[in-house]
This record gives structure tokens, C-alpha cells and sequence, in this order.
């Protein structure tokens, strides 16, 4: 897949991140070029001195295409997509950006809002909310996504929190939002969702754009019934963490072990902090870390990982998260060590750990799900 983007006399050398040999799949979409496009054709006059506001830009094409516009500040939830930003804003020479996660303060006085609809609804809501108690009246909020994913159910969304809507033709399958602020729908920020998962004694709080944000998902519950306890586990990585659940099981199973969650989300890291402090008696014995699987992990450091691993980068369905994730557990796992994997049964991940460490057990399973164990 060639990463050049060619508009308006224009060209980005864009790649998505990780970067990998042999990508097939761009760093943009038809999306992201209906917008670059709209702004072009519409003249719109953009002041330097005043901010660009960019949501859940996947791999930073608008970041990059307005950099030289104005001060741009792009918010995200994925630590993937920061660095993909980061990266394709270096190797295009632009000016920084301001990159701040779903949970910052937005910058005051934005005079244009380019969103890239997320997936989560939720999400969708808490950042209608953050714009209406931060846009001036001049400010133009765009928002655009494939056609099929722009609902009426969608667009009632942002006439209820932000205000008038109205939608373009479709483009290339992709299609438009246009939305002019009304300050007088602002509301207070919804507070984190609570639940129960009484079978395990646990409260859980999950920010807006955490999987299964309002019951524990089949596969979380089947893998809780699983988690190995003894004295041998110092160590313990929750890889894939969403809420914590599965590292809070653990540090309660394992009182002794330092326990770390890592997710690509700020909101699960954030929520699974949350969560320690509501269900560890020594909340300090889980800690979270935001990042992409386990890069930067040293060698043999843990031993044991618990992963349940995504199957999508944003709209792409794809094996090399996993793939990356199981080859990273394998780098930090001490001899030993395991790795125990949740995954539905039509993702074949039983191959994959026997290619990989050489031996691979099937501890439990469901008409849907298996979970597997590897040794190091």
C-alpha cells in the first residue's frame, strides 16, 4: 500500500502505526479526505492564532493536513493513535500538535471541530458534552464517517447535546455532519458507569469509551473462572486490561504479586485505577499503564500474562494485535512462565501459541470462547 496522500496539489507520506512490512492497509480513509476536501472547497478562513480542535483522528492525516493552519490540538483515546500522529507529523516536518487524551480539559475559544465519528456512542456523548462547554459561536464543527455508520439514531445525538444538525450527500460511502454549537444544551459531564459482578464480589467503574461498559462481557467472565494463584507468581501482567477486571481477580487471588494492567486506551487505564481503589484492600498493588501490547517491557520480568486481545484496529479487522501481543508475552515471561489467552474459537489462537512457544493447553472452554495456556 503506497502511504502518500495526494490532494489539492498536495502530498502527506502517511503510515499507520505500528509500522509493519508490507502494510495493506492505509493510514487514512475516504472519511478523512471528504473532510480535508470540504474545508478546501468551502474557504473556510482559519486564523492561526485561534485552535483547530481534531477528534479521534486515527492516524494523525488531519493533525497533519492542518498543522500549518492553526494551533491544532487532537484528541484521542488511543495511545496507537498519538504515536502515529507524533511519527507521521515528524516525517512530514510539520509544526507539533497539541495531543491530549478523551479525558483532558479542551482548549478554550476553537474556531473549527473535526471529528471522526467513533464507534462507541458513548464516547460520542462525552465528547458532544466537552464541545458544548468549550464552542464560540463562530466555531464550525464538522464531523464525518462512513455513511452506513451515520445513523438517525447519530444525528439525534449531537442535536440533543450539541445543537442543529444536518448532514451532506455521500462521497465515496463516506458522509458529513455539520453542527452549530448551542451553549444552552451544556450539561454536567456523565460520572463514570457502575456495576456489579456479584458472583466475584467486584464494583466496577468504567469511563466512556471501555468494552463492555455496563455488564461483564462472556469472555472476561469465563476467563475469571481461570486464573491460576500460588506463591511462584510475583509478577502478573494484565495485557488488553479494558476496566481491570482480570488484574483485580488476579492481585486477589495473588496478594503477594505486583500486578500491572496495559491497554492502547487512556479511559481503560484510567478505569482500571479506579477500580483498584474500589475492590483492593492494597490498591497500590495494581498499577496501569497506557501503551502498544508490551513495547518497552524488559526481558523476563513477569510471570504471568492474562490477555484477552482485540481482533480490530479501529474499523480493520486484523490478527497482528494478537499476534504482537503473544510474541511480547513471550519476551517478558520468565522461564516458566505463562501465558493464559481468551479468544473466541473461530480466531484459531490455539495455532498460533503452539507455533510460537512450542506447547500450548486448552483450560477451559464454551460453545464461544477457549482459553488457552502456553508455557515459556
Amino acid at each position: 500500500m503506497k502511504p502518500e496522500l495526494n490532494l489539492h496539489e498536495r502530498t502527506l507520506t502517511l503510515q499507520r502505526y505500528p509500522v509493519r512490512k508490507n502494510e495493506t492497509l492505509q493510514a487514512w480513509d475516504a472519511a478523512d479526505e471528504y473532510l480535508i476536501n470540504h474545508v478546501k472547497e468551502a474557504d473556510i478562513t482559519l486564523d492561526p492564532a485561534r485552535p483547530i480542535l481534531i477528534l479521534n483522528d486515527g492516524f494523525g492525516a488531519l493533525s497533519c493536513w492542518f498543522a500549518n493552519d492553526g494551533k491544532v490540538t487532537t484528541v484521542t483515546d488511543s495511545f496507537i493513535a498519538k504515536q502515529a500522529c507524533l511519527a507521521n507529523l515528524t516525517d512530514n516536518q510539520l509544526p507539533e500538535a497539541n495531543i491530549v487524551d478523551c479525558l483532558a480539559e479542551l482548549p478554550q475559544d476553537p474556531q473549527l471541530v473535526l471529528m471522526k465519528l467513533p464507534k462507541n456512542n458513548r464516547l460520542l456523548v462525552w465528547q458532544l458534552q466537552q464541545l458544548s462547554h468549550r464552542l464560540p459561536a463562530d466555531c464550525t464543527v464538522i464531523a464525518a464517517a462512513k455513511a452506513r455508520d451515520i445513523h438517525t439514531s447519530t444525528l439525534k445525538l449531537f442535536e440533543k447535546h450539541l445543537g442543529e444538525t444536518k448532514t451532506s450527500l455521500a462521497v465515496k460511502k463516506a458522509r458529513l455532519v455539520f453542527c452549530q454549537a448551542n451553549p444552552g444544551l451544556a450539561q454536567p459531564l456523565p460520572a463514570p458507569q457502575q456495576w456489579d459482578v456479584p458472583e466475584h464480589s467486584i464494583t466496577l467503574k468504567n469511563h466512556a469509551n471501555v468494552f463492555s461498559s455496563d455488564s461483564l462481557d462472556i469472555g472476561a467472565r469465563l476467563l475469571l473462572e481461570h486464573i491460576p494463584s500460588g506463591s511462584q507468581y510475583q509478577d502478573i501482567i494484565d495485557l488488553g486490561c479494558g476496566n481491570g477486571v482480570i488484574g483485580i481477580k488476579a492481585a486477589r487471588l495473588n496478594p503477594q504479586a505486583n500486578v500491572v494492567c496495559v491497554d492502547e486506551s487512556y479511559m481503560a487505564a484510567a478505569s482500571a485505577m479506579m477500580n483498584a481503589e474500589l475492590n483492593l484492600d492494597n490498591p497500590s498493588q495494581l498499577t496501569a499503564k497506557v501503551n502498544n501490547c508490551l513495547d518497552g517491557f524488559p526481558a523476563q520480568c513477569t510471570d504471568m500474562v492474562l490477555c484477552n486481545p482485540p481482533f480490530h484496529q479501529q474499523a480493520a479487522i486484523t490478527d497482528h494485535i494478537a499476534w504482537q501481543m503473544f510474541c511480547d508475552a513471550k519476551h517478558v515471561l520468565r522461564p516458566s512462565g505463562k501465558l493464559i489467552v481468551i479468544g473466541n474459537r473461530h480466531l484459531g489462537y490455539g495455532g498460533k501459541l503452539k507455533r510460537l512457544f512450542g506447547n500450548v493447553t486448552v483450560i477451559a472452554q464454551n460453545n464461544k470462547f477457549v482459553v488457552y495456556q502456553s508455557d515459556k
